[in-house]
């Protein structure tokens, strides 16, 4: 148990990071974090927990979720309210933008950009997690940036 303890607080702050860039909804993030870690610990069979097995827990509730709900993508006014920021009306303004740009891309993609830049994840990591090649994910990477900066520099959010 000590394993896992230590497991949890070592990954912790990248699934939720991971999972709140998702779903921008900050009780949902943390629902789905302590169900992700509920259910690695189900599998932990007394080996090694694995990164990749949570991950992939997390990743697979946030589809079941959206599934169950059309989920859409709210913005928590307060968790972006506590953001020390010289300008937090900018910032603010700015991670709505980010949000509804990223809602407009295929899940799949959405998804790896967001285990990328919110997870701290290597890219063997998150090739693990969504069975999709190294070499893929990271071509994947450079291509859902492009979109996110049309889709952006449109100016149609």
């Amino acid at each position: 148990m000590k394993v896992f303890r230590q497991f949890y607080k070592d990954n912790k702050d990248k699934l939720f990071g991971y999972i709140l860039r998702r779903t921008g909804d900050y009780q949902l993030a943390a629902d789905t974090m302590q169900e992700s870690f509920t259910r690695c610990l189900e599998r932990y069979d007394k080996k090694e927990p694995s990164v990749a097995l949570l991950f992939t827990i997390g990743r697979n509730l946030l589809a079941d979720n959206a599934r169950k709900q059309k989920m859409t993508v709210p913005f928590d006014e307060e968790l972006h309210a506590r953001a020390h920021t010289p300008d937090p009306s900018l910032i603010r303004e700015d991670s709505q933008l980010l949000l509804k740009a990223m809602a407009q891309l295929d899940q799949e993609d959405a998804d790896i950009l967001a285990l990328v830049t919110s997870s701290d994840l290597s890219y063997k990591e998150i090739s693990r997690i969504s069975g999709i090649s190294e070499a893929n994910i990271k071509t994947k990477v450079h291509r859902t940036r492009l979109k996110l900066k049309k889709i952006l520099s449109a100016g149609e959010l």
